[in-house]
């Protein structure tokens, strides 16, 4: 069967990164199962447990999974029903597969045909109390195996998000560098304000991007808060109780606490959950899930602004030399990007209600309801998130801006905001103000009938200066009516944010953005 006859997610065939999608593959999915089996088998022999170190060693040259241990991985799993179970069989082929002078366990050992005995130790790893598999290869002595499913499991998939949320936080840093730069370029350039979407008053385009900076802002704080109060599970037992650890270390308690440190430290983690069931409470994942899912709405409310904005011809988003718009119209140049980025938004944007009945479901000590669907929605969240970003570091490096269309618009509108400085300079010449307004409205409705009905532009300012009424202030209209005068204080709002704690967090991403280049797309 070829490749092509089965589904695979856009999100890892068009969208995602490599470097993500090898944090959530099946092979470092497998390799930190068998890293943390090491990790757990070096810390228990540091706490003087008799685990002989040519047999950790030999776990350790095997910790990243072949082909062929997935191969057979998946034979075992079809026997057992069990995944962790199959790969550790698979890992204790491999791990146990040499015999004295090199012989393998297919290999005739002193007459007698290699075996493998079960020896029922009453020991916990990982919380569980199980079996610990040996393989007696006569000469050669014991091999060490560890089982423990939902502890292990817990603790990688702890491992997989704190690695995936150390990729996308510096990505989202860029993305807010490539809208810093742009803000403060574009400061002080009017542009048209927009409330329900009907003209407004005047900011400046820089003024609108850091308003978006701003949002972004805050979803980097919140994905750095929840990464840096991200713990690890480390050894609790099979309810939480240390029951097991307890009786391992022969009832000293101070011994698990060292367990747990050791564990942390050579995980990276600071420290442990001091209270867990069976797993980690599942509201971690929703904690994480509420920071990075809300990157999705923040990436549909700006790319919604480009979108419109486009519509306008006021800016644009990178357009390829031969990129093509519509199979139809040639002339288009559809936002396709931003486009995309709004859907693949909207579907992160909505996952947390996964997260959130997943946490509810969780029975007492724990149920096995959240397995399947956090095997997709875990991996998929940070796709998500990265393929979005991905996609807006290349559209905010590539704003392209047309300064002529923004003024044409602001033309159009401007005559009617200008009106309320017209009005107050009359006033400073004795003229009334009930009179002014009636006169004003007058031609105003004038000039938007024209506009409106006509399809023409806008001519209330040549109105004014041909009505009597108005001679006080004929020789003031045309300096009334500089877009700059009615932008207020963008500019040193933009400079004083993008300057001042904008640039401070950004310091904070330094290394990370002097390597940083801007992100390709291939489709």
């Amino acid at each position: 069967m070829s490749s092509y006859d089965k589904y695979v997610t856009p999100l890892s065939t068009r969208y995602a990164s490599q470097e993500m999608m090898t944090i959530f593959s099946a092979r470092e999915r497998a390799s930190t199962w068998r890293q943390l089996w090491v990790w757990l088998a070096e810390a228990e022999r540091e706490l003087g447990l008799p685990i002989p170190e040519d047999a950790i060693q030999e776990m350790r040259e095997n910790v990243r999974v072949s082909d062929e241990a997935f191969d057979k991985a998946r034979e075992y799993e079809a026997k057992f029903r069990h995944d962790v179970m199959a790969h550790v069989h698979a890992y204790g082929e491999v791990s146990n597969s040499r015999g004295e002078g090199g012989r393998g366990k297919g290999d005739d050992v002193n007459g007698g045909r290699y075996r493998m005995r079960q020896r029922l130790l009453d020991i916990s790893i990982w919380g569980l109390r199980v079996v610990m598999v040996s393989f007696d290869f006569c000469s050669f002595g014991w091999g060490w195996m560890w089982l423990g499913r939902w502890n292990m499991t817990d603790n990688a998939d702890l491992i997989f998000q704190k690695k995936a949320l150390d990729l996308i936080l510096p990505k989202l840093a860029k993305v807010i560098q490539n809208l810093q730069v742009f803000a403060l370029k574009y400061k002080d350039l009017p542009t048209l304000g927009f409330t329900h979407y009907q003209p407004a008053q005047l900011i400046t385009v820089g003024k609108r991007a850091a308003q978006w900076i701003q949002e972004l802002m805050m979803d980097l704080e919140d994905i750095e808060t929840v990464r840096d109060r991200l713990q690890f599970r480390g050894a609790q037992g099979t309810t939480g109780s240390q029951a097991t650890f307890l009786e391992l270390f022969e009832g000293n308690a101070d011994k698990i606490v060292q367990l747990n440190e050791i564990l942390c430290k050579k995980a990276g983690f600071p420290s442990a959950y001091p209270i867990s069931t069976q797993t980690y409470t599942r509201k971690v994942d929703l904690r994480v899930a509420n920071a990075v899912c809300a990157l999705g709405a923040t990436a549909q409310r700006i790319c919604s602004d480009i979108r419109h904005l486009a519509n306008l011809k006021e800016m644009e988003e990178p357009f390829e030399k031969s990129q093509i718009g519509s199979s139809a119209m040639a002339y288009k140049r559809n936002p396709m990007r931003s486009e995309r980025i709004t859907a693949l938004g909207r579907k992160l944007a909505r996952l947390p209600a996964d997260f959130t009945a997943t946490f509810e479901t969780q029975w007492f000590e724990r149920t096995l309801d959240d397995s399947a669907i956090r095997r997709m929605d875990i991996p998929e969240m940070f796709l998500l998130a990265d393929s979005i970003l991905l996609a807006l570091d290349n559209v905010t490096n590539g704003i392209v801006l047309y300064p002529s269309v923004i003024r044409s618009r602001i033309d159009q509108e401007l005559p009617f905001m200008a009106t309320e400085s017209i009005l107050m300079k009359l006033a400073t010449h004795g003229v009334s103000r009930q009179e002014a307004h009636e006169e004003v409205r007058v031609l105003s409705h004038q000039a938007s009938d024209v506009v409106k009905q006509q399809g023409g532009r806008n001519d209330l300012l040549e109105r004014i200066k041909k009505t009597e009424f108005f001679r006080p202030v004929w020789g003031d209209i045309d300096s009334l009516v500089d877009p700059k005068l009615f932008i207020g204080n963008c500019p040193k709002i933009v400079e004083d944010y993008c300057n001042g704690e904008v640039a401070a967090k950004l310091a904070n991403y330094k290394e990370s953005l002097d390597k940083a280049s801007t992100a390709q797309l291939s489709i």
